[in-house]
C-alpha cells in the first residue's frame, strides 16, 4: 500500500449489518460470558465463522471496553479488536431474574463459554453439571487458568503469569539475559485459538452422538504443550538425550540479518538452499565443511552457521538481497514496522485491512477474516456492539414479551439503552 493510502473501504461490501450471517457455523448460537482477551478472541473466531455470538456483560461492561484509545468511553481499541460479529446484552447475574433470563438463553444455545473461576459460577447455578443437565446438547466450555484436577486449581491467571510459568519468559532470559514477556498477548491469544478449536471439535462430536459435553481449556497446560513442541528437545527421550530447548531458535545469532543499509529476514534451511547461498557469496567450500555439510551437522553448529552467513549478508543492501534471495528460491522478507504492515503491498492488493462506518465510532479500520471457505464464506457481518445494544432483541428472540423485558430492566437485572438504537450511557 503506498504511503498515506488508507485501507480499502468495506462499506459497499457490508452494506447494512447482516442479521443472518453465513459461514460454516451459521445457525450455531454461542452464549459468551468471557471477558478480557482470551475468551473474547476465541468467541470472535466463532463469530467470524458465522456463529451467533451473544456477549453477556456485567453492568460495567467488559474491562477491555476501557483499554486503549477510544472515541467513546466504553468502545476502546482493545475491545474493538476482539468483539466483532457479536451481540451484547447486559445482565446483572447477582439478581435471580437476570439469571433466569440467562437460563432461558441457555435453553436455545449450542455453546456456553466462560472464563470465570468455577467456584464463583457454581453458587449461581451456572456450573457445567447444572447447565448440561438442563440442555443435554449444550457444549459447556470452561476456560481456566489450570486444570481443575491439579493443585493450582482455582488460582487466578493472566497472560503474564502464564508466560512466566510455561517457560516463555525463561526462554527470553536465555536470549536477552533477563526474563521478558513476548511483546504480544501470546498466552491469551494462543489459548483463545485452542478454545475455538476445542468447541468446534465438541460440536462435531455432538453431530455424531447428539450429546453435548463439558470442555475444559486450561491456560497453563495449553501453553506448556505449545512451548514444548520444539523445546522438549533432548527431554523427549528417556534417559534424556541432550539439552532442553531447541538450539536453532535459541541461537544468539538467530536474528534478522544486518545488511549494508538495513535488515533482512532470511531462512536458508535445506541443503539445497544453503548450497545456493554459499555459491552466491563465493564460498562453495562451506558445504564441504564437516560442521555444515548436512542438516544434522548444521543443527549442532547452527549459531556458527548464522554468524558466518551474517558476515556475508552485511556487504549488500536490503534491496539487493531481497532480489537475489528471491531468484535463489530462499525464503526472505523485510523487517516491517507495524506501520509498514498496514502498508504491505500484498495486504493492500487483497484488501485485508478494511474500513467501515461504525454506528457510534465513525470510520474504523479492522483486519479481515484470514481463513477462506469456498462454499460457506466467513466474514465480518456485525461491527463491535455497544454495551447492551441487543438486550431487547436477544430476549425477544427467546419469547420474552416487551412487558417482561421492561420489568427485568426496571428491577436492574437488565441494562438497556434508552432506545434499541442508542448506546448505553
Amino acid at each position: 500500500m503506498p504511503q498515506g493510502e488508507t485501507p480499502k473501504d468495506i462499506k459497499n461490501e457490508m452494506g447494512q449489518q447482516n442479521d443472518k450471517p453465513g459461514g460454516p457455523l451459521a445457525g450455531v448460537r454461542v452464549i459468551d460470558l468471557t471477558t478480557v482477551v482470551l475468551g473474547p478472541y476465541g468467541t470472535q473466531v466463532l463469530g467470524d465463522l458465522g456463529a451467533d455470538v451473544i456477549k453477556v456483560e456485567a453492568p460495567e461492561g467488559d474491562t477491555t471496553r476501557y483499554t486503549g484509545p477510544r472515541r467513546n468511553a466504553d468502545m476502546a481499541s482493545l475491545f474493538m479488536g476482539i468483539n466483532r460479529n457479536k451481540r451484547s446484552i447486559v445482565l446483572d447475574l447477582k439478581q435471580a431474574p437476570a439469571r433466569d433470563a440467562l437460563l432461558r438463553l441457555v435453553d436455545t444455545a449450542d455453546v456456553f463459554v466462560h472464563n470465570i473461576r468455577p467456584q464463583k459460577l457454581e453458587p449461581l447455578g451456572l456450573g457445567a453439571d447444572a447447565l448440561t443437565a438442563r440442555n443435554p446438547r449444550l457444549i459447556y466450555a470452561g476456560i481456566h487458568g489450570w486444570r481443575e484436577d491439579g493443585p493450582y486449581s482455582g488460582r487466578p491467571a493472566y497472560d503474564d503469569i502464564i508466560q512466566g510459568l510455561c517457560g516463555m519468559a525463561g526462554l527470553m532470559e536465555q536470549l536477552t539475559g533477563e526474563p521478558r514477556y513476548a511483546p504480544t498477548i501470546l498466552a491469551d491469544k494462543t489459548c483463545g485459538l485452542f478454545t475455538a478449536q476445542s468447541i468446534l471439535a465438541a460440536l462435531y462430536h455432538r453431530e455424531k452422538t447428539g450429546r453435548g459435553q463439558f470442555v475444559e481449556i486450561p491456560m497453563f497446560e495449553t501453553m506448556v504443550g505449545f512451548i514444548m513442541v520444539e523445546h522438549l528437545h533432548g527431554g523427549t527421550y528417556v534417559p534424556q538425550n541432550g539439552t532442553l530447548g531447541y538450539s536453532r531458535v535459541l541461537a544468539p545469532w538467530r536474528r534478522p540479518y544486518r545488511t549494508r543499509d538495513g535488515y533482512v529476514c532470511m531462512l536458508a534451511y535445506t541443503d539445497g538452499q544453503w548450497r545456493r547461498f554459499w555459491d552466491e557469496v563465493g564460498k562453495p567450500e562451506m558445504m564441504k565443511d564437516a560442521r555444515f555439510v548436512d542438516m544434522t551437522a548444521r543443527s549442532r553448529n547452527i549459531d556458527e552457521v548464522y554468524r558466518l552467513a551474517g558476515e556475508q549478508m552485511a556487504v549488500r543492501t536490503t534491496a539487493e538481497w531481497l532480489k537475489i534471495l528471491d531468484a535463489l528460491e530462499i525464503p526472505a522478507g523485510p523487517v516491517n514496522s507495524l506501520g509498514e504492515v498496514l502498508q504491505d503491498p500484498h495486504l493492500a492488493e487483497i484488501g485485508f485491512f478494511k474500513r467501515a462506518q461504525h454506528p457510534t465510532e465513525g470510520e474504523i479500520v479492522l483486519p479481515d477474516v484470514s481463513v477462506q471457505f469456498a462454499d460457506s464464506p466467513a466474514g465480518i457481518n456485525r461491527l463491535q456492539p455497544r454495551l447492551g445494544e441487543h438486550g431487547r432483541e436477544v430476549l425477544g428472540e427467546i419469547g420474552m414479551s416487551g412487558d417482561e423485558i421492561e420489568a427485568l430492566a426496571a428491577g436492574g437485572g437488565l441494562v438497556l439503552p434508552a432506545r434499541a438504537d442508542e448506546p448505553v450511557a
